[in-house]
């Protein structure tokens, strides 16, 4: 039950601190408004403040750093400060980011990029891998249907130990392959068909010697 109020007391004083943020945001923006239909002068009137030009070395430059002051004041009175203070015109040019290394004057405006941060460039190479499976189906579809692939049928042998069902296998090959059946030579003793016995071979040799002789 303590958990509860506690978090109900917060959500509830977060709420006011948002309610009094959007206020602070929404007055500053009123006042921004009224000042930019203000000149330099009638503003600088108005804050009692001198013209951020006149100020010299050691002059104090604070007041134009408060929240009040616009902008374009404020820019102004720190031009002045460069250009015054010694330290900050004479650049002995050994200062880190002393000079301006952005492509600011180089960047095309509203310029969009491929890259997407925790993603890296994974939508450009998606998108380079479906213009290239596009552009294989296309191929494929001009070069015609393709092949139908060969269906190969397997044949489970007999039992060696079959007589009749090896005949019978022999005889149904030979007829699918339209050739004459196969003999085969069966061994009562050992129950299995053995291979046809080849015919006896006569060989001639002939030597050159006999042949000039």
């Amino acid at each position: 039950m303590s958990d509860f109020w506690a978090r109900r007391k917060a959500a509830v004083q977060e709420e006011a601190r948002q309610e009094e943020l959007a206020q602070e945001v929404a007055a500053k923006a009123e006042l921004e408004a009224v000042q930019a239909e203000k000149t330099d002068e009638e503003l600088l009137e108005e804050l009692g403040l001198p013209d951020p030009d006149s100020l010299g070395e050691g002059d104090d430059f604070k007041p134009f750093l408060a929240d009040a002051i616009p902008a374009r004041l404020k820019t102004r009175a720190l031009r002045q400060l460069w250009k015054v203070n010694p330290v900050l015109a004479n650049v002995d040019g050994l200062v880190d980011y002393g000079e301006d290394f952005t492509d600011a004057a180089l960047c095309v405006e509203n310029l969009q990029s491929a890259y997407q941060v925790g993603k890296g460039m994974l939508a450009h190479v998606e998108e380079l891998a479906r213009q290239a499976a596009e552009e294989e189906a296309r191929e494929a579809e001009a070069d015609g249907e393709p092949e139908e692939p060969e269906i190969v049928t397997s044949v489970r042998a007999p039992d060696p130990k079959d007589k009749e069902a090896v005949l019978a296998f022999a005889a149904e090959q030979a007829e699918q392959e339209q050739a004459e059946p196969i003999e085969m030579e069966w061994d009562e003793d050992e129950q299995t068909p053995s291979a046809p016995i080849p015919g006896s071979r006569r060989m001639s040799f002939t030597f050159d010697d006999q042949r000039t002789g």
